[in-house]
């Protein structure tokens, strides 16, 4: 297959690239600067988002897109600016994307579409899954549906759309798990605001199996809860995280100290949502780190 990537040079885009490569297809990245990007085989790079870049006369005939492209939601404190770029970052790249199809002769068979399972709002009572249709009403949620509301464009062109929601997705150099370790490394590890709210992580090696399988598989459309099977409440998140480290779990960070220092963005820590992944299961995929202390272990020994 012919894939093109947005947010190709990201933590998901890398690895995802490579593997998409070890399974004999051809990659093209879609990047603001093509000159600072090594050589790669299988791997072409297209200039986008500039006022002279013309990327559609490089991807007419891909078979599928990925968009992962946008600005982190870690990058900083949650200033009106930086929720502004936020959203804008993600609402522009997927429009650009649809412009794209648009002018091409020869459409894609499929678009992966990244969101979040932030989608769902938060909770510490409810389970949610892909049946769940109604958005939270905090910042991320309202996020999530104006990003899929665009993505979901796309269908008038017969282009099936896939809203891959991923959870909190381990690695073991990007994403939240280096600074969740940080602490237990320190010796201070220990239970986060009140323990009780929900993580609904994912092995960064199973959110690239979960976006192959997407556009290998016709009958996965819509949204796609991308979460391991089994989440955990942060307590035993950490408890857990303790015990594979060999570090202790005994000392409390309070809600208040994370408010003050994080503002607005500390909900990524202190709330979040029990998230089940249904249709990857019912559709048959296979996880290949369904329990927290094997995903775990795992990316610890990679170190």
């Amino acid at each position: 297959m012919k894939i093109a990537i947005a947010g190709g040079t990201g933590l998901v885009g890398q690895a995802l690239t490579d593997h998409l490569i070890d399974k004999g297809h051809s990659i093209f990245i879609l990047t603001r600067n093509t000159s600072n990007k090594k050589e790669k085989a299988n791997v072409t790079y297209v200039e986008w988002l500039k006022e002279s870049s013309t990327p559609e006369t490089s991807l007419d005939g891909m078979d599928a897109f990925v968009n992962l492209a946008g600005e982190s939601i870690n990058s900083g404190r949650w200033t009106e600016e930086q929720k502004k770029k936020i959203i804008e970052s993600r609402i522009s790249s997927t429009k650009e994307i649809n412009r794209i199809i648009g002018l091409m002769e020869n459409k894609p068979e499929v678009l992966v579409n990244a969101s979040a399972v932030g989608f769902y709002g938060t909770s510490e009572t409810k389970t949610f899954t892909e049946e769940d249709t109604t958005p939270g009403s905090d910042f991320l949620a309202s996020t999530v549906y104006a990003w899929e509301k665009e993505a979901v464009q796309v269908k008038k062109e017969g282009v099936r759309t896939v809203f891959a929601r991923f959870g909190i997705i381990l690695d073991n150099e990007e994403g939240a798990l280096p600074r969740m370790m940080l602490p237990y490394k320190m010796f201070v590890g220990g239970k986060i605001g009140s323990g009780e709210q929900w993580m609904s992580w994912v092995h960064i090696k199973d959110v690239v199996g979960a976006i192959s399988f997407s556009l290998e598989n016709i009958a996965v459309e819509g949204p796609l809860n991308v979460v391991a099977p089994h989440p955990k409440q942060m307590k035993d998140f950490g408890k857990t995280l303790g015990k594979v480290m060999g570090r202790p779990h005994w000392f409390p960070t309070p809600s208040i100290a994370l408010k003050v220092a994080l503002g607005e963005m500390s909900v990524l820590v202190l709330e979040g949502q029990k998230v089940l992944p249904v249709k990857l299961e019912d559709k048959g995929y296979n996880f290949l780190f369904s329990h927290l202390d094997d995903a775990l272990s795992d990316i610890l020994q990679s170190k």
